[in-house]
């Protein structure tokens, strides 16, 4: 097990969350794919390994997850919904052709907040940066 995987089941631990071999192996999954899965693609990653998991199951465990923060919802309109254990500050670049994402750090940006706030008068309380192009894979097929 990793060292991110243990700090994860230790945070879960830590918030009173009971430890399920369900739980660890989402968990794991996503911290050891930073493709920003769906949940349809853990589902088809994890089944194998534990038949009798459902997709209710990876649903529920990921609501859980995103109520304690230790993972992200990621939207984009009609695509599925993905999700990222990655909780450190980042940005994403979307294919527009095939929906992959791809992570991206940037400075903070604080002086964009703060014109944000002084300009709307709105309590910044988060923000989301996303880029769309086309990757490098849908690229070269063109």
């Amino acid at each position: 097990m990793s060292v991110a995987s243990q700090q994860a089941l230790f945070y879960l631990k830590k918030n009173g969350v009971r430890i399920t071999p369900q739980r660890c192996a989402i968990l794991s999954y996503l911290l050891e794919h930073m493709n920003h899965p769906t949940v349809e693609e853990i589902y088809e990653a994890l089944k194998y390994k534990l038949p009798t998991i459902s997709v209710a199951t990876i649903y529920n465990n990921l609501r859980l997850f995103k109520e304690i923060n230790l993972v992200c919802e990621l939207t984009y309109g009609d695509h599925a919904n993905r999700f990222d254990a990655n909780m450190k500050e980042h940005y994403h670049a979307v294919c527009t052709k095939c929906g992959s994402l791809a992570d991206f750090s940037y400075p903070s940006i604080e002086k964009v907040e703060k014109q944000a706030r002084d300009s709307t008068g709105f309590v910044i309380v988060d923000h989301r940066i996303e880029f769309y192009g086309i990757c490098p894979r849908c690229s070269s097929k063109s």
